[in-house]
């Protein structure tokens, strides 16, 4: 099994937290999409990160990626059994990236880049009454939501996101996250860089 990742893609930060969590040997090749990588190019028709190969299948969706990890090594699970859970596991992931991931894109821009960060920042907040009641977003055990959370918090100093006192239970939460073997295991050299503040 090979995973082709970015140094600092937060798709890619996620997919190797499976790996990891799951403790399957996974050869983790970095390439950003500046490089010129003809082996990705062969493999992934987008030539972008993350891309999952194994054996004669290629995945190359992080949602899909971390879903067909999931299934194909089912401990620990990462994704509840029951299709009503599975269900609002799989609508929380897509509000995450309709919501948060993409305003990240933003974050630069000129005009728009104050508004995405702000959106970030309150639905941080808006999270806050659910993490008081609970060790993770969907309950008590650790899930594929808190895997698309974890590198996403990680990298809020870097945003320049700084939460509020009201919101104390998330950077609670996020230390949580942080302290799991497998997200120290996933980081990159340049995420190790960024140390979380």
């Amino acid at each position: 099994m090979a995973l082709y990742s970015g140094t600092d893609c937060l798709y890619s930060h996620a997919c190797r937290i499976v790996v990891y969590e799951k403790e399957v040997e996974c050869q983790i090749i970095y390439t950003d999409d500046d490089d010129d990588c003809e082996e990705l190019a062969e493999v992934n028709p987008y030539n972008e990160t993350p891309t999952l190969i194994d054996r004669d299948l290629v995945v190359y969706d992080p949602f899909l990626i971390n879903e067909y990890l999931d299934e194909r090594l089912p401990h620990p699970p990462l994704m509840p059994v029951d299709p009503v859970s599975r269900a609002r596991l799989r609508i929380m992931i897509m509000r995450l990236n309709r919501d948060w991931y993409k305003a990240i894109k933003l974050f630069d821009h000129e005009t728009k880049g104050d508004v995405a960060k702000k959106i970030v920042r309150d639905g941080l907040i808006s999270i806050s009454p659910i993490l008081t009641e609970q060790d993770y977003l969907m309950g008590d055990e650790f899930s594929l939501v808190d895997v698309f959370l974890a590198p996403l918090l990680w990298r809020l100093p870097v945003y320049g996101i700084k939460l509020p006192k009201q919101a104390e239970v998330v950077n609670e939460y996020a230390s949580r996250l942080f302290s799991r073997d497998a997200f120290k295991s996933a980081l990159s050299e340049n995420e190790r860089e960024m140390k979380y503040l």
